[in-house]
């Protein structure tokens, strides 16, 4: 009998090679087990991805690094583990459908695979060619067969490529409605509501830290001694060498609270944020905690990085609202004085951080409305099936 509903079970490989990724993939996994329970997920990625129920075969960091001197130290596993998703792939038992998150420069020899092999494609979270390397949009469209925009800007890019591509919302704003802060952190480290906090948040990949970390912790230094008063958050994404960070903070003799809790909470919990820049930036945005970006890379990748990259801005706040609403302290410009001093400004200035306040409620309105992975998972249902039928058939 030909089965063309939900009901036979489907096998879907993910790939998400950052720590975003490993979020929104775990957020569609969660989603699909209740709107979709016929697809099982395995694949790569991190522990969230895992503790949403996908089996991993192996962890996401292994091929997360940043910057092109590091991805050469790192060539050698990348290959390894491209090859091992390879042999899945063109195995007689393959997936019936591999959707791929983010991390273009893997994905996009993977998804050249899976189209030889015949494997269907979603890309959820489609690189960012708006960016830089903006040819490689026709390659997307020529490799996948659908695709997944989280920026409503990312239509007028594809759509005279002829692949099928639609708008299905930003992902952060699920995970956000699902991890409304409670405001418990505060009491919970024996932090008064009148005491000033600043947050340091050190981003997600191990390989960012030797390039950020002493500006980090110089400013936060800095901040101490113009404030003595001022309270230390350092969020630990699970990505990160948590001992690492509580041996150079404790070094530095700072106040500092080294937290593993939900990054809403940990943002709600601070008056001002010096973060690194990516999806973090997005997150803080959503709870409208003010904060200043730094970006710091290997100086070759900044050298090679900056004659490619086309936009103004490194931060995504910032390109959402289509301006600068936050400062950015990129590569030589990170300096921990300037750091420190627009930090204070942060503290101290009412109409400047109300300004930004009134601006990152701007940027969470152009986001949309919530509902991205319940999209997401019925796109990855309705590409099973018809595969399926073509298997059957």
């Amino acid at each position: 009998m030909l089965q063309t509903g939900t009901e036979q079970s489907r096998n879907i490989l993910i790939v998400a090679g950052e720590a975003s990724g490993d979020l929104h993939g775990s957020n569609l996994i969660k989603v699909a087990a209740d709107c979709q329970p016929q697809l099982s997920f395995f694949g790569v990625g991190g522990k969230k991805m895992e503790s949403a129920g996908c089996r991993i075969l192996f962890p996401a960091d292994e091929l997360s690094v940043m910057g092109i001197t590091e991805v050469v130290r790192q060539l050698p596993k990348i290959i390894s583990r491209f090859r091992q998703l390879k042999k899945v792939l063109l195995s007689s038992d393959s997936p019936d459908l591999l959707i791929l998150i983010d991390f273009p420069d893997f994905n996009l020899r993977l998804a050249k695979v899976a189209k030889a092999a015949g494997v269907p494609i979603l890309y959820y979270i489609s690189p960012k060619v708006w960016a830089w390397r903006s040819g490689r949009a026709k390659i997307i469209a020529e490799r996948v067969d659908r695709l997944a925009l989280i920026f409503p800007f990312e239509l007028k890019i594809y759509e005279p490529l002829g692949v099928i591509a639609e708008y299905v919302g930003n992902p952060l704003l699920d995970e956000f409605a699902a991890n409304q802060p409670q405001g418990f952190l505060r009491n919970q480290l024996g932090l008064k509501d009148e005491e000033l906090v600043v947050g340091i948040f050190p981003g997600s990949r191990n390989s960012e830290l030797q390039y950020i970390l002493e500006s980090l912790i110089e400013t936060a230094v800095l901040l101490h001694q113009e404030k003595p008063e001022l309270k230390f958050l350092v969020p630990v994404a699970p990505s990160l060498t948590q001992d690492l960070l509580v041996q150079k903070f404790s070094a530095a003799g700072l106040p500092v609270h080294i937290v593993m809790e939900n990054i809403y909470e940990v943002a709600a919990a601070c008056d001002v944020v010096l973060t690194v820049s990516g999806t973090v930036t997005l997150q803080l945005a959503l709870t409208g905690t003010p904060m200043a970006i730094l970006y710091k890379v290997a100086p070759l990748s900044y050298a090679i990085g900056r004659r490619l990259i086309k936009i103004e801005y490194a931060g995504l706040t910032n390109i959402i609202a289509g301006r600068g609403i936050v400062r950015e302290f990129i590569q030589d410009d990170a300096k921990p004085t300037e750091m420190c001093r627009e930090i204070l400004r942060l503290l101290d200035d009412r109409e400047y951080i109300e300004i930004m306040k009134c601006a990152l409620a701007e940027v969470r309105q152009k986001l949309g409305e919530p509902g991205c992975s319940v999209r997401v998972s019925d796109i990855a249902a309705q590409m099973c099936s018809n595969n399926g039928i073509e298997k059957v058939i």
